[in-house]
């Protein structure tokens, strides 16, 4: 059975009055997101906001069973934060914590912009060394070559980080074979599921990652300012997050204190309430459509908007194909050799068509090895139509 589109439509109050490809930075949230948050910022103001917190502690305490339940883990194992940044770097600094000089991060050429620093500052502080796996002809990273650089450097290699979808283009990696391998060799996995999470199923078992992050604004719908975590309970009590606070340990003794055995130890005190509620009901309301579902019309949308946009003289879609092992994502980026993607950028929103421009700095590595500077990112999602994808062909093919 398809999905409703005219009525997840319908849901969507956005639709009325903007064509949005900007899925991959913020998507429009279902109506029942926002009146959940909405109603929750009126409880605190009418009773307080600890007294609101009180009172629906039962449904945000179902919020982790939610985020389980669609990454197939336990709900210790899920720690609530405040964007997808925040949940990449609690995990990765605890782990660089106990980096050595000459120790080995593993990590692919088209990884993001925020990881990409992180990994500098590490390297530039502990020593440690950043090492871009070869990707294969179609822009995965390459699993051969991944399994090379392991056999070269044996126990310095302390990590493999991955973007699970690169944002600068149609590429899904590999990232159930990364995972194999790096159980097979006991290294730990970080998995980037920013702009996978909500565009398609993800079954942390199945990818072998042992860590996991992800934000709600994106293809999950829901409101900015939230993501989550996942810790693998194998892992879990071997990393001490920085810095802790009152949420995510006990101050058990004067001079003594106890971190929380759960994941909610990447958790600090103060948070939004309802725009974690909003989360758990955008969360419900994508599995309750199906993820699966969700991923063929995600595809489907992105295919036609790749194919429309190669028949427009001047332009050039540049999304890398892959290995043809899965289809490619709701991410399509192109060039056009007469306008620059800020021109197109500025045309497409005078005509109420969102979406972005990605630049050479946020993907440095790919980009710059593609001789590419800029170029403008249209990201759909499955309220979109083809009418729409139609529409914003036109706009392009009248520049």
């Amino acid at each position: 059975m398809s999905i409703d589109v005219a009525s997840v439509r319908a849901d969507t109050p956005g639709c009325e009055h903007v064509l949005h490809f900007n899925n991959a930075g913020a998507s429009l949230p279902p109506a029942i997101v926002l009146e959940r948050v909405k109603a929750h910022l009126d409880l605190e103001a009418e009773i307080g906001g600890y007294e609101a917190a009180d009172r629906t502690a039962d449904e945000y305490e179902r919020v982790y069973a939610a985020i389980a339940r669609m990454l197939g883990c336990a709900v210790e194992e899920i720690a609530l934060v405040e964007s997808a940044t925040r949940a990449w770097d609690a995990a990765f600094y605890a782990l660089a914590e106990n980096f050595q000089p000459g120790d080995k991060i593993l990590t692919a050429a088209n990884e993001y912009v925020s990881n990409y620093i992180a990994f500098l500052q590490v390297a530039r502080k502990r020593g440690a060394e950043i090492i871009a796996v070869p990707g294969d002809p179609g822009g995965d990273i390459s699993l051969p070559a991944l399994e090379a650089v392991i056999e070269q450097h044996g126990k310095r290699v302390k990590l493999i980080a991955l973007t699970h979808v690169p944002t600068n283009g149609g590429l899904v990696q590999p990232a159930a074979g990364v995972g194999r391998i790096a159980r097979a060799h006991r290294i730990p996995f970080l998995l980037d599921a920013c702009q996978s999470a909500g565009q398609m199923p993800l079954d942390v078992e199945a990818l072998g990652c042992d860590m996991l992050s992800a934000t709600g604004r994106k293809y999950l719908r829901a409101p900015r300012g939230t993501g989550f975590l996942y810790v693998r309970q194998s892992l879990l009590r071997q990393l001490e997050p920085i810095p802790l606070d009152m949420r995510s340990a006990m101050w058990t003794a004067r001079d003594q204190y106890e971190v929380r055995k759960d994941a909610r130890r990447f958790e600090t005190w103060e948070s939004s309430v309802a725009c974690r509620l909003g989360l758990g009901v955008a969360v419900e309301y994508a599995m309750a459509i199906g993820l699966d579902k969700i991923a063929a019309r995600v595809a489907m949308l992105a295919e036609t908007l790749r194919e429309q946009l190669a028949r427009i003289s001047g332009v050039t879609v540049r999304d890398l194909p892959g290995n043809g092992s899965q289809p490619r994502c709701g991410i399509v980026t192109f060039t056009h050799e007469h306008h620059a993607a800020q021109t197109i950028f500025e045309r497409m929103r005078d005509q109420g068509i969102n979406a972005r421009v990605t630049a050479v700095g946020f993907t440095r590595l790919d980009m710059e090895q593609r001789g590419l500077t800029e170029m403008v990112r249209a990201s759909v999602h499955y309220y979109n139509t083809e009418e729409e994808i139609a529409r914003c062909s036109q706009a392009i093919a009248a520049l």
